[in-house]
């Protein structure tokens, strides 16, 4: 467990009033804790407290004016509702977000969330200020418990996280149509000298793309993307699959930005372990995943 420090200060007339601050060290540069902190389908990683608890995240929409809407389930008792609105967003440095707890259709909280990210290209600092208003009962001890247990969690996924860009200088509609297009994708997917082979492919929310790799010296390297969270020409996140139906190797997703009329490419890996990020990362995956990237670019080019 890395460092950590959390504490309160309370206001000394209003006893539902309270200012809570979190402060967690993370062996990761502030641009992957940034993604691992605003991705929504690094959030579902992190987000749940407790093996007992899920998240279900109904909306996520990480920019100004964008709203989260999340569930958290427990077994045997009534779901709570989570609404948070960004409010700021200041890549790799800061962000402001509202959250409104609820339950039943009773509103039991809301806060203003302050995170802040520093740090070098190693290792990062992020300082999480939460000023609370408790309003059906008093949440002081569940905000810091479960804030407490999230950012825990959250450093372990930033820790097992790589991202990949690429400025691509298409409009979002091209690239978009290069990637979630059944004939397309195949055609590019795979670092340089790798080729497809489809099964199955339906690239849309709640589909799937069964499929080999075949390296340059004819190694097969089965895989299994499930598809979610499918916005057209914004994001998607996938689950990959050692193989058909095999074991999870990442939770990932990628998203398009615009970018002076070009088109800003984030493809982000959550792996399982940290035992499989350091492995991929042994193997090249940083590289190899760029190349497939390149490889992208130079077929909407030849279009």
């Amino acid at each position: 467990m890395t460092p950590s420090t959390d504490h309160a200060m309370h206001d000394a007339t209003k006893g539902r009033f309270a200012t809570l601050t979190f402060e967690r060290q993370v062996a990761a540069p502030p641009s992957i804790l940034w993604q691992a902190w605003t991705a929504p389908a690094a959030r579902a990683v992190w987000a749940a407290p407790s093996p007992t608890v899920t998240v279900e995240f109904i909306e996520a929409d990480t920019r100004v004016g964008g709203r989260e809407i999340s569930l958290c389930k427990v077994a045997g008792q009534p779901d709570i509702r989570c609404e948070s609105g960004w409010l700021e967003l200041r890549p790799a440095a800061r962000s402001v977000n509202y959250e409104v707890i609820s339950s039943e259709g009773v509103t039991q909280s809301a806060a203003l969330v302050t995170a802040e990210i520093s740090g070098t290209n190693d290792n990062s600092r992020l300082v999480v200020t939460v000023q609370l208003s408790s309003l059906a009962e008093d949440m002081e001890a569940g905000y810091r418990q479960g804030f407490g247990a999230g950012l825990d969690n959250l450093v372990g996924v930033a820790q097992r996280t790589m991202i990949l860009q690429r400025v691509i200088k298409a409009p979002r509609s091209v690239v978009w149509g290069a990637w979630m297009n059944v004939e397309a994708l195949p055609q590019w997917w795979g670092p340089d000298g790798f080729s497809c082979r489809t099964k199955r492919i339906d690239l849309r929310t709640g589909g799937e793309w069964v499929f080999d790799m075949i390296g340059p010296d004819g190694h097969v390297y089965p895989n299994h993307h499930l598809y979610h969270d499918v916005r057209r020409e914004e994001r998607f996140g996938y689950t990959l699959l050692w193989g058909e139906n095999g074991p999870k190797h990442a939770d990932a997703w990628a998203s398009f930005e615009d970018e002076d009329g070009a088109t800003r490419v984030t493809l982000g890996m959550v792996f399982t372990t940290a035992a499989e990020f350091q492995e991929a990362k042994g193997f090249g995956a940083i590289e190899l995943g760029l190349q497939t990237l390149g490889k992208l670019d130079r077929f909407i080019a030849s279009r």
